[in-house]
């Protein structure tokens, strides 16, 4: 079965800050590497990608089996997204997060 996965308006938003991120860090470094921006959105694209496919794979957040949430690996740590699985064919991601910010569910 192959889902369609769709942004809340805040999850769109939120594509922003891994980019702003990971630029100003590389900026701010010595070696500053620019691709790495660019490769923190394409990890990101290649998770959200898996939902498409197997969405109740991820690990429950809270008592529905519905709400949960994908880790996306990059680097040292990764990303977190929170997503519903709103019917046999849709889901839709509420919150992308960095796994070490503060608000992080």
């Amino acid at each position: 079965m192959k889902y369609t996965v769709e942004f809340s308006q805040a999850a769109a938003e939120d594509l922003d800050q891994p980019f702003d991120f990971a630029l100003q860090r590389e900026l701010d470094s010595a070696t500053g590497e620019l691709e790495i921006p660019e490769r923190a959105l394409r990890a990101i694209k290649n998770g959200i990608a898996f939902l498409a496919s197997s969405p109740f794979a991820c690990r429950k957040v809270g008592s529905s089996s519905f709400i949960r949430e994908l880790i996306i690996p990059f680097g040292h740590t990764g990303y977190v997204a929170l997503f519903e699985i709103v019917d046999s064919r849709t889901v839709i991601i509420g919150a992308i997060r960095h796994q070490l910010d503060d608000d992080c569910y």
